[in-house]
């Protein structure tokens, strides 16, 4: 059976597939929240993440995988190109046990906690891809908590390992304004 974690990714994994296949022709190029990122770019570096994943899940080291996932991956079809992504990283982690450790740019963690970060990652860039694209920015509530609810714990651990831009702060009550600005995202 599935890991808990393992079936909250594939609904995440779910929700941003939504999304990428509802993005309109002339908004490929359109800025994101992350400042460096266009929609495409945005995209591709998920479609980079999860073509990464099942090597990571399967305990190869960085240099095993080398530099295959670096640069444009998505041409002229970044819907089409997560669709393969997608299906590869849905497949590791629903075959993965996660009760190890796994390999990672900053170091060796435990598998749990690259799931909840892949999880905070497709989530809060659902929320970057739907504004960037000009889409209905609402996010699932329970994703939102579960986020808000692990960055809180994590985000001293993750400091200057370039995954989460600095806080900005907000008096906003609202749970996904919350977790934007804790990401870094101004609302």
């Amino acid at each position: 059976m599935p890991h808990e974690h393992a079936l909250a990714i594939i609904a995440a994994i779910d929700r941003f597939d939504t999304r990428v296949q509802a993005v309109a022709q002339d908004r490929w190029d359109n800025p994101t929240p992350c400042s460096e990122w266009s929609v495409r770019r945005l995209v591709n570096h998920l479609v980079s993440e999860h073509f990464w994943a099942p090597h990571i899940l399967a305990h190869e080291s960085l240099a095993q995988v080398g530099d295959r996932y670096e640069g444009d991956l998505v041409g002229t079809d970044p819907a089409g190109v997560w669709k393969q992504a997608a299906q590869v990283s849905r497949e590791a982690w629903l075959s993965t046990d996660l009760s190890g450790t796994v390999e990672l740019s900053f170091g060796t963690v435990p598998a749990d906690i690259y799931a909840g970060q892949m999880f905070v990652d497709l989530t809060v860039h659902e929320w970057d891809l739907a504004r960037g694209s000009g889409q209905d920015e609402t996010l699932d509530p329970q994703a939102v908590g579960i986020c808000l609810g692990f960055a809180r714990q994590h985000l001293a651990a993750f400091e200057g390992t370039g995954i989460f831009a600095p806080s900005i702060p907000t008096t906003s009550t609202d749970p996904t304004v919350q977790l934007m600005s804790l990401l870094g995202r101004a609302v």
